[in-house]
């Protein structure tokens, strides 16, 4: 199964909460699921988000 991958960094103002939220919506309405989220000591979130491959019509991150 091929993947396409989006890379998102999230500053630490974002709290955990509204992190979910964002990454809630984007699942919903865009196939975007979690493949992977690094916590720095900063507070930043690097966040890699995937989708299955399966033609042109689906739409783009809007985070």
């Amino acid at each position: 199964m091929d993947y396409e991958y989006a890379p998102l960094r999230l500053p630490s103002n974002v709290d955990r909460l509204t992190a979910a939220a964002q990454l809630a919506i984007q699942a919903e309405f865009s196939g975007w699921e979690l493949a992977r989220v690094q916590l720095f000591r900063d507070g930043t979130r690097q966040v890699m988000l995937r989708r299955k491959v399966q033609g042109p019509h689906q739409p783009g991150l809007s985070i």
